[in-house]
C-alpha cells in the first residue's frame, strides 16, 4: 500500500470511529494532533475528545499561568475529561536532591506540593507525578531510601486532606534515578503506607528496565494508581516495538483498572498522518473484548 493510500485508509477508519469511547481511558497530550487540531492547547483538546479520549496528561501543567491553567480545567470540565497527571516539578527532579536527608530540598518539595494542590483545583487533577532526584552516592543506600519515604511522608501529609494521590514514577532515562524498578517504589508506598502515594507505572520505561510487565504488575498492583504507554524501543504509539500492548490491555482490564492511560510517548511518523496512525494504533490494541 502507498504512503497516500496508507493515510486515506486511516482517515477513514479514524472518522468511521469518530467519537466512540474506547475500553480503557488513554489520555493524550498537547502537540500530539498539533497538525490535526492546530497548535492551540484547547483546541487539541477538543479534537481529542471528538476522536474518542476522555483523559489528557499535561506534564507542564503547573508551570503555566493561572489564566492557562484555569482555561483548560474549564474545558475539560465542559467536555466532561479528566485530567490525568502533571508533574510536581519544583527543579529538582533531575537532580541529585530528596535523597540527600537535606532540609533545603524536602522544604522546597513541600512547597511544590503546596503549590501543586493549587493547580489540581483548577482542572479537577487527581494524580500528579513525582520523582524524587538521584542518587547521593556518598550516602548507604538505605539511608537514601529513609529520606525519600520521609519527604514522601511530608508530600502526603499534604496531598491526603486535598484528596489527591502522587505517584511515584520509576524511569530508566539515566542510572543516576534513584527509582529503577517497581519493587523499589513499592518499597516506599509501603513504608510511607499512605493512600495519597502511590506507584506510576510507565509501561515503557519498565519494559526497558526489568522487563516481565504482567508478572511485575501484579506483584505490585495494590501500590498502582497510574499507568502510563510506550513502546520499545523508541517511545512511540503501541504496534511500533515489541511490547504485546494488545495482551497487556487485556490484563489491565481484567483486573478491572478504571484510572488514566497516559499516552506519554511520541508519534512514529511526521504530520498529520502520524497522528492518525496514533488513533489508529490505539484502535487496534483497544479491541482485546
Amino acid at each position: 500500500m502507498s504512503a497516500d493510500a496508507a493515510t486515506v485508509a486511516s482517515e477513514n477508519l479514524a472518522a468511521s470511529q469518530k467519537g466512540k469511547t474506547f475500553n480503557l481511558d488513554y489520555a493524550p497530550h498537547e502537540g500530539m494532533f498539533a497538525n490535526s487540531a492546530g497548535k492551540n492547547f484547547l483546541d487539541q483538546i477538543q479534537f481529542m475528545y471528538d476522536q474518542g479520549f476522555r483523559s489528557i496528561e499535561d506534564n507542564g501543567y503547573l508551570n503555566r499561568p493561572v489564566e492557562e491553567q484555569t482555561k483548560i480545567g474549564n474545558l475539560l470540565a465542559k467536555l466532561g475529561m479528566r485530567m490525568g497527571v502533571f508533574v510536581v516539578d519544583g527543579g529538582d527532579n533531575w537532580k541529585t536532591s530528596l535523597t540527600t536527608g537535606k532540609k533545603e530540598f524536602k522544604d522546597k518539595f513541600i512547597d511544590t506540593c503546596k503549590r501543586s494542590v493549587e493547580a489540581a483545583k483548577r482542572c479537577n487533577a487527581k494524580w500528579l507525578t513525582v520523582v524524587p532526584g538521584f542518587y547521593e552516592r556518598k550516602l548507604p543506600y538505605g539511608i537514601q531510601m529513609a529520606n525519600v519515604v520521609d519527604a514522601m511522608r511530608a508530600g502526603a501529609e499534604i496531598f491526603e486532606p486535598a484528596g489527591l494521590i502522587m505517584v511515584l514514577e520509576t524511569l530508566s532515562d539515566t542510572p543516576e534515578l534513584f527509582l529503577q524498578q517497581t519493587h523499589e517504589t513499592y518499597n516506599v508506598c509501603k513504608a510511607v503506607n499512605s493512600p495519597s502515594c502511590k506507584i506510576l507505572y510507565d509501561i515503557y520505561h519498565m519494559q526497558k528496565t526489568e522487563g516481565n510487565l504482567i508478572v511485575n504488575m501484579d506483584r505490585c498492583w495494590d501500590e498502582i494508581a497510574y499507568i502510563q504507554i510506550g513502546d520499545n524501543p523508541g517511545r512511540k504509539e503501541p504496534t511500533t516495538g515489541e511490547i504485546h500492548y494488545k495482551n497487556l490491555f487485556k490484563h489491565i482490564h481484567s483486573k478491572g483498572y478504571k484510572g488514566v492511560m497516559g499516552m506519554e510517548h511520541g508519534n512514529s511518523r511526521p504530520e498529520k498522518a502520524g497522528e492518525l496512525r496514533v488513533i489508529e494504533a490505539y484502535r487496534e490494541v483497544d479491541q482485546f473484548i
